[in-house]
């Protein structure tokens, strides 16, 4: 979508946790940082993240994360896991980077695990404008979809890369999507549009498709599957912001 990176937090108070100041009297807030993942045809997919960096107004900060590698694919369908979370100084927000260390990536296929690089992650971090208030007095969740279907890449040699693809969900002006496509061999790619804007996706390996983050208006689903299955499209599927709209069981011919 054109707005993907655009971000929204999740503001609620949480008494003097986020209602402090630091030694230099500075207001602070709390910021928490989740990841969450979409579909991919993989065994696993883990990441080991070195830590999250994120730039303000107010200068740099670095979030202390597990460094120990996790299964991103365990966290999918609505699952997401809290990777980083800091008391940092109120100020506008304008950057976040998602820095990976140089080992402990890798993808498993067919029981086989395959080590990942990824050049860009292991220097100056994976980077996500933004451009929101950290105010004083909140506590904010930001969440980050990693795409790990278009975030993996085959090389010629037989090797992987691992090319991150991350959006920054806007929760709180959001919906979401999901169904249950039948049968589930069919393996489709599903793309939810409206206007010029498009969502993608891919069902798992029980048939089931998610899409978070998704802006409240109408939309068509358009559901491709492999051959020798026949294409499929949902029109009207209306998203209501702070909700999911279930498609159901979406049988393909």
């Amino acid at each position: 979508m054109k707005k993907l990176l655009t971000v929204a937090f999740l503001g609620l108070c949480i008494g003097l946790s986020a209602c402090n100041k630091n030694e230099s009297g500075s207001d602070m807030t709390s910021v928490s940082v989740k990841l969450t993942d979409g579909p991919g045809a993989y065994d696993a997919v883990f990441l080991s993240i070195k830590e999250v960096k994120i730039l303000s107004s107010a200068g740099e900060s670095s979030l202390p994360v597990d460094t120990k590698p996790f299964n991103i694919l365990r966290f999918r369908m609505g699952k997401d896991t809290l990777i980083a979370s800091r008391d940092l100084p109120a100020g506008r927000l304008q950057e976040v980077r998602l820095v990976l260390n140089d080992t402990g990536n890798s993808v498993v296929i067919n029981g086989m695990s395959y080590p990942l690089t990824t050049p860009s992650g292991q220097t100056s971090g994976v980077k996500l404008k933004v451009n929101e208030n950290l105010e004083s007095g909140v506590a904010y969740t930001m969440l980050l979809d990693f795409d790990v279907a278009k975030s993996i890449v085959q090389t010629g040699n037989g090797k992987y890369i691992l090319k991150p693809v991350i959006r920054v969900i806007p929760n709180a002006v959001s919906g979401s999507i999901s169904g249950v496509i039948s049968p589930a061999a069919s393996s489709p790619k599903i793309y939810a549009i409206t206007g010029t804007d498009t969502l993608g996706t891919i069902s798992d390996a029980t048939g089931k498709f998610w899409f978070p983050g998704v802006a409240a208006g109408t939309y068509k689903v358009d559901i491709i599957p492999v051959s020798p299955y026949v294409n499929k499209t949902i029109s009207n599927v209306v998203v209501v912001t702070g909700s999911t709209k279930d498609l159901g069981t979406i049988t393909i011919n």
